[in-house]
């Protein structure tokens, strides 16, 4: 989904970070103390600790985590991602981001998200499917089609839901292409799937530039990260006519005042690694990247990238997150202080999850849709959920972030008051 980066885990907890957005968005809507405690824990935890035996003969225990925070809206739905700096926190804080994503554009899931902690770029092939399958085993009391439905994220991808999927379907006895998504096409994956987190954060900017009379054709664009989204981001962005003057992976960033072709770029990357090194551009850092003078930011790495030192000196007009967790609770501020104009993750870069859901439904009823008809429900749904936000943000002179919380917030909560506690 994104591209992985190191965590710096010397910076606040991004379980700190996803509570404290919560508790805003709580006082906010006044909402309920009792109701308040449930949404602010997460329902189920599962820590595993399971043993590979590696090529050379020796065994190596991994740690892995699969949460759930909140299941009253239908099956949890969340990635798994592979990073040796992947904690219970980071996963717990990812486990509720993706309740409130689900929610703010109106999908039936509730937030889940998995990890295992490894550096998959030192594994190789084979060690990464056999600690792939052993996870899944691991995981198997948790997951299901109609209980919890992992997908790819950082470090994972379509073959890897095809390992987790094949290893649920051998216990079970049968076929089972619904308990992932995020698969290859042949075994059930959905056409558009993998361009749909930057396609849906691209709608959204769209709609962003009209509230701000932005003109997109000419309009200057950085984007951090160029896995997934960041790539697709960039391929979609220049195609509107808008110019992208830096681009950055795990290695460091590239800028260019005349701009880039992402074409060219991903084309390099392939062939070298790193985007760092393309011609007639200079060398930044990732953090440098962000203070770039742009019109657009689109963040499509990973957690606290913008916080309280570097908040000043964002010079873009929009930030539109194509990741999750990107910007701190006090860089919102500072943000929000200097008007900024956020599109936040958990409406930015939905599109991922809503095309989850679109590939989970043509599944279980074994009827496809092409890909046109994807792409048009998807900007229906992205385009829809964006106004409802800016109206929330709008009528109660809120920031975006806290609008689209907000609405999620009180949405899980009708919820989970309407189910009631069991028993």
């Amino acid at each position: 989904m994104t591209t992985a980066q190191v965590i710096d885990h010397t910076q606040r907890d991004p379980w700190e970070i996803a509570v404290t957005q919560f508790d805003n968005a709580a006082d906010a809507i006044h909402l309920d103390p009792n109701m308040r405690v449930i949404l602010r824990e997460c329902q189920r935890e599962l820590v595993v600790h399971f043993p590979v035996r590696m090529q050379d003969g020796t065994v190596r225990v991994f740690t892995g985590y699969r949460v759930q925070h909140n299941v009253s809206r239908g099956p949890g739905k969340g990635g798994i991602r592979y990073h040796p700096a992947a904690t219970l926190g980071e996963v717990k804080a990812l486990a509720m981001w993706m309740t409130w994503k689900c929610a703010v554009v109106g999908i039936p899931y509730g937030g889940a998200k998995g990890a295992v902690v490894c550096d998959p770029k030192q594994m190789t092939l084979q060690q990464l499917e056999t600690m792939t399958r052993r996870y899944a085993t691991e995981i198997m009391v948790l997951i299901g089609p109609e209980r919890d439905i992992p997908a790819p994220d950082v470090n994972t991808n379509s073959q890897t839901m095809a390992w987790i999927m094949d290893t649920y379907s051998m216990h079970h006895g049968y076929t089972a292409p619904a308990v992932v998504t995020g698969k290859p096409i042949s075994i059930g994956g959905s056409e558009g799937r993998n361009e749909a987190t930057a396609r849906g954060a691209v709608f959204t900017i769209i709609e962003a530039a009209k509230h701000l009379s932005l003109d997109l054709e000419g309009a200057r664009v950085v984007i951090q990260g160029f896995g997934n989204a960041g790539w697709f981001s960039a391929k979609l962005m220049h195609e509107l006519g808008a110019t992208v003057i830096g681009l950055s992976d795990t290695q460091g960033g590239i800028f260019s005042k005349k701009g880039l072709d992402p074409n060219r770029v991903e084309a390099y990357k392939r062939e070298t690694g790193s985007v760092v090194g393309f011609a007639g551009t200079d060398r930044v850092s990732n953090r440098e990247l962000l203070e770039l003078d742009c019109d657009i930011l689109i963040p499509a790495a990973i957690e606290n990238q913008i916080d309280a030192t570097n908040a000043p000196k964002i010079k873009a007009r929009l930030i539109a997150e194509a990741a999750n967790g990107p910007t701190s609770p006090e860089a919102d501020r500072i943000l929000r202080d200097r008007g900024i104009f956020n599109i936040p993750d958990i409406l930015c870069n939905a599109g991922g999850v809503t095309v989850s859901y679109f590939e989970w439904v043509q599944d279980l009823q074994n009827l496809f849709w092409r890909e046109n008809t994807i792409n048009a429900r998807l900007k229906e749904i992205m385009v829809k959920s964006f106004g409802d936000v800016l109206e929330t943000s709008l009528k109660h002179k809120v920031d975006m972030r806290l609008a689209a919380y907000m609405l999620a917030v009180g949405r899980v909560a009708e919820a989970t008051l309407t189910r009631g506690i069991y028993p």
